[in-house]
């Protein structure tokens, strides 16, 4: 694995590769461009932006133009920052409908060494597996491997055995959304060169090493989507996506109050609470009406009425996370502990209404920390962005992006990996 670093929380984790890592976390709120650099085993951020989305709805492309406009602003603005120009990005993925995948391959070795050729070829197998209908994968990785009749092998390489097996887990999405987003940031004049899915992302900035290996549950709040990642043994066993985030809420506070949706947002983030017993301050707030102007038009609301509204809708989408986990088998599989995270997940009394409706222990997740990050970057709208830094920058190419098993032959890939990618890589 090469040398390892430590984090804030004292896990160890592969030093991060030479060379600069450019990504670009595109939600329905806001899009976020992180460029990184590392150097001796450390990553710095030397530029970093976030701008407001235009043109997209529940992480899907709904306005090419405007979506493009926003990618480009952020990217700018990145770029200025770090007084550089970048050419590769790696994205954030949530749109058309994520399914998880997984697939087992095995091969005979009759007692030779494990060599990196038999891995390539055993993984390119397994990832050929990973099929589904009318889908496109967008990440696979190997899960666990079996040497002989030992389980649970991480890394086999250079270990003696009969017969090798693999399981892999992949994560594949509707192709045409996926190609609508990779055409917005390629417009840009930019080259998608992986692809992460969100919540797996956010999940590698904040969890710890023992929430990884003994199982935690990433519900991913942003604006347009409530992400779902599951991990279990150190890997992503498990993603999904609910369709409704913090953009609902705010329309919901807009259609019963008969505000503007600025009004509503604003209403939701100063006052807003998921549950009534979080409630501080003023009991009655006031709330401009749409289309009238002036102070004297704004209408007093009791914040109960408002918190109310709040927790109706997050009841709801907490209520579809358990359905989708119930369903899937991780509700039990994966342990009590969830983390949130996302800009959605911020309003008062969220962890403890989650806690309830999900039956787990549940904190709020905050990215860690790399010099050179804005201390802004703290908060939990930057954890996929920087989620994706970091895997940019320790993840094998081939999990990255899986179209580069599927084209370049197994002797040529180092080669035809750094033409593609302009060595964002090596």
């Amino acid at each position: 694995m090469g040398e390892m670093v430590k984090l804030r929380n004292g896990d160890e984790t592969p030093a991060y590769r030479a060379g600069l890592v450019a990504v670009l976390d595109v939600g329905s709120s806001k899009t976020v461009c992180l460029i990184g650099r590392g150097e001796n085993g450390i990553m710095r951020v030397v530029g970093a932006a976030l701008r407001e989305s235009q043109g997209v709805r529940a992480g899907t492309i709904v306005g090419l133009e405007q979506a493009e406009e926003s990618i480009r602003d952020a990217v700018a603005a990145a770029e200025n920052h770090a007084d550089l120009r970048i050419q590769n990005v790696i994205i954030s993925v949530n749109c058309g409908q994520p399914v998880s995948v997984t697939s087992r391959a095995a091969m005979a070795l009759d007692g030779e060494l494990v060599s990196d050729a038999h891995l390539r070829a055993l993984l390119a197998d397994g990832r050929s597996r990973c099929v589904a209908e009318g889908h496109e994968l967008i990440q696979s990785a190997p899960t666990t491997y079996v040497v002989d009749e030992a389980r649970g092998v991480k890394n086999p390489l250079g270990m003696f055995c009969q017969r090798i097996g693999v399981a892999m887990h992949a994560v594949a999405v509707k192709p045409s959304p996926l190609n609508n987003l990779k055409l917005a940031v390629e417009r840009c004049h930019l080259n998608v060169v992986g692809t992460q899915f969100g919540a797996y992302a956010s999940g590698l900035s904040i969890l710890t090493e023992d929430e990884k290996q003994l199982g935690a549950t990433v519900i991913d709040m942003g604006g347009g989507c409530t992400s779902i990642a599951v991990f279990l043994e150190g890997h992503l066993v498990h993603a999904d996506v609910v369709p409704m985030g913090g953009q609902q809420v705010t329309a919901d506070i807009a259609c019963m109050l008969a505000a503007p949706l600025s009004a509503a947002e604003r209403a939701k983030t100063l006052y807003g609470a998921a549950l009534g017993d979080m409630e501080s301050g003023a009991d009655v707030i006031p709330l401009a009406q749409m289309g009238e102007e002036g102070e004297d038009s704004a209408m007093r609301v009791p914040r109960s009425m408002l918190t109310r509204i709040i927790q109706a809708r997050l009841e709801e989408i907490f209520g579809q996370v358990q359905s989708r986990l119930r369903a899937s088998g991780f509700d039990v599989a994966a342990g009590r502990r969830a983390v949130l995270t996302g800009g959605a997940c911020q309003l008062a009394g969220t962890r403890e209404l989650a806690g309830r409706i999900l039956n787990k222990q549940v904190r709020i997740g905050r990215p860690q920390s790399f010099p050179g990050l804005p201390a802004a970057s703290a908060s939990p709208d930057y954890a996929a962005a920087v989620g994706l830094l970091m895997a940019g920058a320790t993840l094998p190419p081939e999990v990255l992006n899986p179209e580069i098993a599927r084209q370049a032959p197994s002797g040529q890939a180092k080669g035809w990996l750094s033409r593609l990618t302009g060595g964002l890589f090596e």
